[in-house]
């Protein structure tokens, strides 16, 4: 029997809102699908990320325990040489370097700061006007420094909102602040000053290659004497026992690529009962290696 014309067309309108609820309904579970992949590959970048920073924080634990181990043959060196280390299946670079084996940011003079700048790349006069801008930030007085005048007045000249700092350094970043330090030269320099060895002078028995050349000494007969030679390891008694103020770097990666960079300084004891070491500075982040394919 032939239906009415009203009846074909209410057919044909249900018909045309069944559709429609499927293809909402589709859209729907697309949409849940895609934010619950994105959700899950969120969660796995968060996880190993969260892994690889862990094994690099082991690897920080493991650099105290062995800085301060009191036998010679378990006892690293404070002097920047890199020690490999695995942990489950995290592989780790260890590099630990005694703080007075640096040049100290408050108390080093122009002469030292330059010769410093001067052996990180910087040309002689800059280097000399650099050293007095770095003394004119810490000292409390408004004079300039004969060398290199940094005070309020040419902080202003240069179009900079801020002067001098007239206080010590608190820690090795406020350089990039200091006068006409540049990027590049800061990152030479960087790993070689401290705020937290007290010294006028680095102690070469820590002090990398550059310090040395900076303090006068010739640093390839000094670092020989320090490496492996003849199948024969060093002992610490070479060094002697570090002063117990120790930047650390411990690099992780994992076997997908991971990578996690803890750089701290900590000084040994001295802090809450129970624990190994007080943080003085503490600085991580993980990334992905270009190698590997982002997930």
């Amino acid at each position: 029997m032939k239906l009415p014309a009203a009846g074909r067309h209410a057919r044909g309108a249900a018909l045309l809102l069944v559709l429609w609820l499927i293809a909402l309904l589709a859209a729907l579970v697309g949409a849940f699908a895609l934010t619950a992949r994105t959700e899950h590959l969120q969660g796995r970048v968060l996880h190993r990320g969260v892994v690889a920073t862990e094994a690099a924080r082991a690897g920080l634990e493991y650099a105290v325990a062995r800085v301060i181990d009191t036998t010679p043959e378990g006892r690293w060196l404070a002097d920047g040489r890199e020690y490999g280390w695995r942990f489950h299946d995290a592989g780790l670079t260890l590099r630990i370097v005694d703080e007075t084996g640096k040049v100290d940011l408050n108390v080093a003079q122009p002469p030292l700061l330059a010769a410093l700048l001067r052996t990180a790349g910087a040309e002689a006069g800059a280097a000399d006007q650099l050293a007095g801008a770095i003394v004119d930030w810490r000292d409390t007085d408004d004079l300039g420094q004969p060398a290199g005048a940094a005070e309020d007045p040419q902080y202003a000249a240069a179009g900079i909102p801020y002067g001098a700092k007239d206080a010590p350094f608190e820690d090795i970043g406020e350089l990039q602040q200091v006068l006409d330090m540049t990027p590049a030269l800061y990152a030479a320099v960087a790993p070689h000053v401290t705020v937290h060895s007290g010294l006028p002078s680095p102690d070469p028995r820590f002090a990398g290659a550059l310090v040395l050349q900076a303090i006068g000494i010739d640093p390839q007969p000094v670092l020989d004497q320090r490496m492996p030679s003849a199948g024969i390891t060093p002992q610490p008694d070479l060094l002697g026992a570090g002063t117990g103020t120790y930047s650390i770097d411990s690099h992780a990666r994992l076997a997908d690529g991971r990578e996690a960079v803890l750089r701290a300084v900590v000084r040994v004891g001295g802090g809450a009962p129970g624990t190994a070491y007080t943080p003085l500075f503490w600085n991580e982040g993980v990334s992905v290696s270009e190698s590997q394919p982002r997930p």
